[in-house]
């Protein structure tokens, strides 16, 4: 799947040399979702060092996302005109800084660069004057830049009026459950414990709601044995396969236990723990996971606007999903434990709002 992003990327110094910071918002282009935020003091420098550094940390970001085509908005016409070609880069300290902008460049099918005034590039110099108050030890909000630069916010009770109402629930247990075994895209049935709770997790969304315009699901059937069973108790609605909602590939991880894989793959682990974008050996990243989940939701917001809509799918995918909603860092995903059969509930709104009503829901299996 092609995927467009924006990169808005900024830095400034405080004193020209100075202490230092960039910023960088990678953004999906035909939506504005915030994808990914990098910022980082980088010690004693210059603006422009600063605005090179924020370029390269969001395309480096971009590609991390996989994306193909990244349209690049700056409001350093410097370094719009110089990676456009059309600046000489006199001052010596910024080639290499350049080079390897270019490099990154490279590594896309598209890429183009764009002069944005100081006031449209808000989000990247939040994040890159955050680096620097961090750096200088000053308190600040703990609230994502996009957030602080566009997003109005409120303690007022939403209005469920047009909300989608998304009901994800986990498949129920399976032979490798209790044995603690990475289950990626092995197609392990649901044992009968497994049945029961993909039974109660029914009963639990036919008490969310019973208006269930879709019921939707990976194609394992471990998620579409539990589909068939809620779809059955919520008035027969069809289960519909959508294949990215699978479970992540675990390539030569599936079946073992962590145990096994700290044992026999340590830096492997190491690295896959420490970072979204490492894969497991023969696998697949959870960048990759996150991108065609996005992808799946985006899918499931257009064609059910206001309605509600049960996903069954894995542990990685619905992480992935209320990490997103949540707005939270890449930490998340190894801190939330999801049960077999549990069930969260989110609302979002066409604007793009998100309240998050639950999470991992499982009272119903006691």
């Amino acid at each position: 799947m092609s995927l467009r992003v924006v990169v808005e990327a900024d830095g400034g110094s405080r004193g020209n040399p100075g202490p230092a910071g960039y910023g960088a918002v990678v953004r999906e282009q035909a939506t504005g979702e915030v994808l990914l935020e990098r910022y980082e003091a980088i010690g004693v420098t210059t603006n422009n060092v600063a605005e090179y550094s924020g370029l390269i940390a969001g395309l480096r970001a971009a590609a991390e996302l996989n994306a193909d085509r990244v349209d690049v908005r700056m409001d350093s016409k410097l370094v719009i005109e110089q990676m456009s070609g059309r600046w000489q880069i006199k001052n010596p300290g910024l080639r290499p800084l350049a080079a390897e902008a270019a490099a990154l460049v490279g590594k896309f099918a598209e890429v183009t660069f764009d002069w944005i005034p100081r006031e449209r590039n808000r989000a990247a110099d939040a994040l890159a004057n955050r680096a620097m108050d961090e750096a200088a030890g000053k308190k600040v909000p703990d609230v994502t830049a996009a957030e602080s630069a566009s997003k109005p916010r409120s303690w007022a009770p939403p209005s469920l009026e047009n909300a989608t109402r998304i009901i994800l629930v986990r498949h129920g247990a399976t032979p490798l459950t209790a044995q603690g075994r990475y289950s990626g895209r092995g197609d392990v049935p649901l044992t009968d414990e497994g049945e029961a709770q993909a039974m109660a997790a029914a009963g639990r969304v036919s008490g969310i709601c019973r208006d269930v315009a879709a019921v939707l699901s990976s194609p394992l059937s471990r998620c579409t044995r539990t589909a068939e069973l809620i779809a059955a108790e919520v008035g027969g609605v069809p289960v519909t396969v959508m294949d990215d909602l699978i479970e992540c590939d675990f390539g030569a991880w599936e079946a073992r236990t962590f145990a096994e894989v700290q044992e026999q793959w340590p830096d492997e682990m190491q690295a896959w723990l420490e970072s979204t974008a490492v894969a497991p050996p023969g696998g697949e990243s959870f960048q990759a996971v996150a991108k065609r989940v996005r992808g799946a939701m985006a899918t499931v917001l257009s064609a059910y606007p206001g309605k509600t809509v049960v996903l069954v799918s894995h542990v990685s995918p619905i992480k992935l999903i209320l990490r997103d909603a949540l707005a939270a860092g890449d930490a998340f995903l190894h801190r939330l434990f999801l049960d077999a059969a549990g069930v969260s509930t989110m609302d979002v709104w066409p604007d793009g709002n998100i309240a998050v009503r639950s999470v991992n829901e499982t009272a119903h299996l006691r």
